[in-house]
């Protein structure tokens, strides 16, 4: 198996691409609801007679190439879309109100697929076990990954091996993005409910200002990352919701605020969670108040073997070429699949989608998000030759 012949086979499957992600795009469903995309990907499977395990956190696949023998390697895509109404005009556009494949796991999945079209012709020569998990719920805590690793969907051993891909509409189409180590943050979400004695804002002396001492709250927390972390750990803890619901004349007697908290050590992060509460509740104590806080535990950092990277970029240079493989920087956004990275040796790379001359340009997680389906053979082609080269190594 030569990287021309991937490229030749990954091209002649280039039409059979796009339908299936354009299928895909056109019927999105949320987090753990993903019944009629797993569906289409278990008959796409039959038809290439590629055996799967199903019923994973209900939804998840988890397909199986290769003899059984030597190293077991896993590929991973998921399944879910998120609640946003699409706005794009084209003939593929989602036909479910309210739910868009805004964040690329179309793609992603229809990847996967390709790749396993690839490895499947060429099944004789491989040696070893290749696992493609098609997993449900990315988006929404606790996370599709989490669940399935805890249901054994791997494997009762794991594989030795896990690789994901996600788009990346900053990155022009035809390019690939690595990083090794620290990629992407922890993912917690913060909830805030302040309590007082709500009344007549021309009266202050008789009521608990609860908006007031919310601000205060706020503005104090923000010391937990700039005084008490050490400099050298990646932290972002922000706000972006507060409900104060009264009026020119009233104080609210409650006010409710959401946030989250991200960062890369596992080990201050929960310190981290103390000490939200603890400035929280004492903050509010101090304006007459009270403070209930909630923390919803999400993913972890997710991190990028150091091994399993190398060798997936010298695949990628081998592939496209050196001048389409870049270093990319960390992020402070979130993936679940760091669950399986934690535990798993794994690389998690970036398919550049960007076309500027096609208006192809908006960005993730937007009514108006598409990708340059010239990204769709290289994403299964290039998948299916890293999974080669990191099952021949010795």
């Amino acid at each position: 198996m030569t990287v021309e012949q991937i490229k030749k086979t990954a091209e002649e499957n280039r039409a059979e691409l796009l339908e299936i992600r354009r299928h895909i795009h056109a019927h999105p469903e949320l987090s753990f609801q993903e019944f009629e995309t797993s569906t289409y990907v278990k008959s796409v499977l039959q038809k290439w007679s590629i055996p799967y395990t199903e019923g994973w956190v209900k939804t998840g696949i988890v397909g199986e190439i290769g003899n059984g023998n030597g190293p077991v390697l896993a590929l991973r895509a998921d399944l879910d879309a998120l609640p946003i109404q699409e706005e794009n005009t084209h003939e593929y556009r989602s036909t479910n109100e309210g739910v868009m494949h805004a964040c690329g796991h179309d793609v992603h999945t229809t990847s996967l697929l390709g790749a396993a079209k690839i490895l499947k012709s060429f099944e004789s020569e491989i040696n070893g076990t290749i696992r493609l998990i098609f997993q449900p719920a990315e988006e929404r805590l606790p996370g599709g990954a989490k669940l399935m690793l805890e249901e054994k969907a791997l494997g009762e051993i794991l594989p030795e091996k896990i690789i994901g891909q996600h788009v990346f509409p900053d990155l022009e189409v035809g390019k690939v993005g690595f990083k090794t180590g620290m990629y992407m943050a922890s993912c917690d979400e913060i909830f805030l409910t302040v309590k007082g004695k709500g009344g007549h804002a021309a009266l202050p002396h008789t009521l608990n200002d609860t908006v007031l001492a919310t601000s205060h709250i706020i503005v104090a927390l923000q010391q937990i990352v700039s005084r008490n972390r050490k400099p050298d750990i990646p932290a972002v803890l922000s706000f972006g919701r507060v409900i104060a619901e009264g009026a020119t004349n009233i104080i609210p007697a409650e006010v409710n605020v959401a946030g989250t908290m991200r960062t890369f050590d596992e080990v201050w992060r929960y310190k981290a969670h103390d000490r939200i509460r603890e400035i929280a509740e004492q903050t509010a104590r101090a304006n007459g108040c009270t403070c209930e806080v909630k923390i919803d535990v999400g993913y972890p950092f997710l991190k990028n073997d150091e091994q399993v990277t190398a060798l997936s970029k010298r695949a990628a240079e081998a592939y496209l070429g050196k001048e389409n493989v870049v270093d990319l920087d960390m992020r402070m956004t979130a993936e679940d699949f760091s669950y399986y990275s934690q535990v798993i040796p794994g690389c998690f790379y970036r398919l550049g989608t960007r076309n500027e001359a096609k208006g192809i340009t908006h960005g993730l997680h937007t009514s108006r998000f598409d990708i340059d389906e010239d990204a769709l053979p290289i994403g299964a082609g290039l998948m299916a030759w890293m999974a080669l080269e990191q099952l021949r190594e010795k």
